[in-house]
């Protein structure tokens, strides 16, 4: 199974909007997991702005949105447990050990467990985990959504950017 499905949001125009839902989030995270596509590791990791935002640390950043809202949010573990940052500004600090490769990896694997931890969820079933109290399903996939859009934009100047140079 791939870890983002071949499944267009043009391809789901007449389907429910949870299969909408989910072909727009998995363009999204197979668009921010790509823009690492023919980059060395030096570019990835290459600061172009003032905040801790480079190319290898929004795909980890994804990788932390993927975690806090389809685990924390849905099973109540708190990110200690489950391994993540504390803050999200954190998810963005990039470690000696991260490469493309690891990064990518653990950016595919999260969407993948995010896709079985809601598998069984409806879109107005209700999530307890979050610190904003309990949210329906409906809502998360809109919130992840429109933070994988931000960041496909940030990604997409920053790669503008690198390729310029």
């Amino acid at each position: 199974m791939s870890t983002f499905p071949a499944v267009s949001a043009e391809d789901v125009v007449d389907q429910p909007v949870r299969a909408q839902l989910e072909a727009f989030l998995d363009e999204h995270r197979g668009a921010l997991n790509r823009c690492l596509d023919g980059l060395t590791e030096e570019q990835v990791r290459r600061s172009l702005v003032s905040s801790r935002t480079t190319l290898l640390g929004l795909v980890k950043h994804a990788t932390f949105v993927e975690k806090v809202w389809f685990d924390e949010a849905v099973t109540c573990r708190s990110r200690a447990e489950i391994g993540i940052p504390a803050t999200p500004d954190e998810s963005f600090v990039i470690d000696d050990e991260d490469t493309i490769a690891t990064v990518r990896q653990a950016h595919r694997a999260a969407c993948g467990a995010s896709r079985r931890a809601i598998s069984s969820l409806g879109l107005d079933d209700t999530v307890h985990g979050n610190r904003r109290g309990p949210l329906p399903l409906r809502w998360v996939y809109l919130h992840v959504l429109r933070e994988l859009a931000q960041h496909c934009g940030h990604a997409d100047i920053l790669r503008e950017q690198l390729l310029a140079e």
